[in-house]
């Protein structure tokens, strides 16, 4: 398990490895994003060599800036070569009115051949 709370600029990671569940929530707009997802992706390297049969990933984000959009590139893409061993799923949660977080969804979606559910809420 894997708990980093939420900053002002870092969303909070939520990784619970023995249900195969993966919760990113808030706001990433860290200085050093390389830096503040390096233990998610070490988790997700070592959670790679025994992975349930099935793997949820919830990303509630509400913004982030270009480093970050990297970052969470390179945890899909980590997350996209569990699916071997293990049946992915990935909840793209977006607000009503924030087309461009959709848009951004919809790009990732196209980027890594992961199956994406977009999931319209009023607000996070």
């Amino acid at each position: 398990m894997l708990t980093v709370a939420a900053t002002s600029n870092t969303p909070s990671i939520e990784f619970d490895d023995e249900n195969g569940v993966l919760t990113i929530s808030g706001k990433s707009i860290a200085e050093d994003s390389q830096e503040f997802y390096r233990p998610l992706l070490e988790a997700l390297k070592q959670y790679k060599a025994k992975p349930l049969l099935q793997t949820t990933v919830n990303l509630k984000l509400i913004y982030f800036n270009t480093s970050s959009s990297k970052s969470i590139l390179d945890v899909l893409r980590l997350i996209e070569s569990l699916k071997e061993n293990s049946e992915v799923i990935i909840n793209w949660f977006y607000e009503k009115e924030d087309e461009d977080m959709l848009e951004v969804g919809e790009d990732y979606c196209e980027i890594v051949n992961l199956p994406f559910r977009m999931v319209e809420v009023d607000s996070m």
